[in-house]
C-alpha cells in the first residue's frame, strides 16, 4: 500500500471507537470527545516555530496516509503540555527542562540544516529531512555540538517521541487504526483470552505496506558492519 490516504488507515477498516460512546458513562465521553475537538491554537510555540516542530513531527510519526481533515493534532498537544508544564515527575540530570530542551533540540537541527549550504530545515526536501533526523535518531549529529554538550541527543529524540507518540495514540482515531476498542467502561470487555474480538469490535484484515521513496523508513543496518540495506518491502509497519 504507498501513496494511498484513506480516513482511517490500519488494517480494522469500518471500525469506530466513537461508534461506541453510547456505552461510555458521562465522564469517559467527555474526555474522549475533548481530543477530537481539541483547539489548534498554541500558546508555547511560536509562529516561527511552529512549522519547523509540525515538520520535525510528520517524520517521526508520519500521517501522510491519512486524510487531511482526519490527521491527529500532535504539537497542539505537545504545546499545551509544555505550556502547562505537565510533566512526568522528574528529570534527567543531564537534561534541561523540557520546554529549554524543545528550544535547543529546534535551534540544534535548524543549525546543522543551515551548516550544509545554507538551507533550512524546512528548506531540505523530504528525503534530506529524514537523513539529518536519522543522525539524530542514531546520536551521531552532523553540527551544533555546542548544543549537544548541553543536553544529550538521545535523550531529546527519545523526549520528541515519547511525546509524538503520546498524543498520537491518545486520539480515538488512533484506536481505529490498531483496533483497540477504547474505554470499555461500565460495559466493560468481556473476551479476556485468546486474542478475540468483542462483539463491537471488527477482525483484522492485513496488507502489503511500503514505506514512501522519499524516506529512510525502510533502511536498516546490519549490526555486525556498517553498510545500509534495503528492508525487504512490507516489514515498515501501518507508518
Amino acid at each position: 500500500m504507498k501513496g494511498r490516504t484513506s480516513v482511517q488507515p490500519g488494517y480494522y477498516p469500518g471500525f469506530s471507537t466513537l461508534g461506541q460512546q453510547a456505552n461510555w458513562d458521562e465522564a469517559t465521553r467527555a474526555t474522549v470527545l475533548k481530543r477530537v475537538a481539541r483547539s489548534l491554537e498554541l500558546h508555547f510555540f511560536t509562529p516561527e516555530e511552529a512549522p519547523l516542530i509540525e515538520a520535525i513531527f510528520e517524520h517521526i510519526l508520519p500521517q501522510i496516509d491519512r486524510d487531511e481533515k482526519y490527521r491527529i493534532p500532535i504539537v497542539p498537544v505537545v504545546d499545551e503540555r509544555l505550556h502547562t508544564n505537565r510533566l512526568d515527575g522528574y528529570r534527567y540530570e543531564n537534561m534541561p527542562p523540557d520546554q529549554e530542551a524543545y528550544r535547543l533540540g529546534m535551534q540544534a537541527i535548524e543549525e546543522i540544516a543551515r551548516g550544509k549550504d545554507g538551507r533550512g530545515f524546512l528548506e531540505l526536501t523530504p528525503l534530506e529531512q529524514d537523513k539529518l533526523l536519522r543522525t539524530l535518531h542514531d546520536g551521531k549529529p552532523e553540527g551544533a555540538h555546542h548544543i549537544w554538550e548541553r543536553m544529550p541527543v538521545h535523550r531529546f529524540w527519545m523526549l520528541m517521541v515519547q511525546d509524538a507518540a503520546e498524543a498520537y495514540y491518545a486520539h480515538p482515531y488512533a484506536w481505529d487504526e490498531i483496533g483497540f476498542g477504547g474505554p470499555a467502561y461500565p460495559r466493560a470487555y468481556m473476551r479476556l483470552e485468546r486474542g478475540e474480538a468483542e462483539p463491537w469490535e471488527v477482525e483484522e484484515q492485513r496488507y502489503e505496506w511500503e514505506a514512501p521513496e522519499d524516506s529512510v523508513s525502510d533502511i536498516y543496518e546490519l549490526i555486525s558492519g556498517h553498510d545500509l540495506h534495503q528492508a525487504t518491502p512490507g516489514q515498515g509497519g501501518t507508518h
